[in-house]
């Protein structure tokens, strides 16, 4: 099976809103930078959802998508994983390290994909 960047990406965010994740930002790198497509940055708010979204995160790619991470970095206690994909790169952050890095606003420039989740509206 063969899916497109933006369609991995939407089905991370999909995954990440199940799991509860607040502030679902994708970015669109493709004008950016060569290293991967999209940026998808969520917010969780202990170890046990950063734990929770990151399982959801890799097993929904690896079961709808047929992809699993080329990387992870950062489980185990850390306030910030990252899951590498190629043309997705997934972070997944508690608020103090989404605060201290503020990946958006590094990649300010970088247009916001449209996500419509149906968890995040609720929150």
């Amino acid at each position: 099976m063969t899916v497109t960047s933006l369609e991995l990406a939407k089905a991370a965010a999909t995954a990440a809103d199940d799991k509860k994740a607040t502030d679902i930002v994708l970015l669109d790198l493709r004008d950016a930078t060569d290293v991967c497509d999209y940026f998808l940055i969520c917010t969780v708010q202990n170890n046990p959802q950063l734990d929770a979204v990151t399982e959801e995160v890799k097993n929904r790619l690896a079961a709808e998508c047929g992809e699993k991470p080329v990387s992870t970095e950062g489980r185990g206690g850390s306030s910030w994983v990252l899951m590498d994909y190629g043309a997705l790169v997934v972070h997944v952050f508690k608020p103090e390290a989404r605060d201290y890095y503020r990946l958006e606003r590094l990649w300010g420039d970088a247009p916001r994909v449209e996500l419509g989740l149906e968890g995040e509206a609720a929150r």
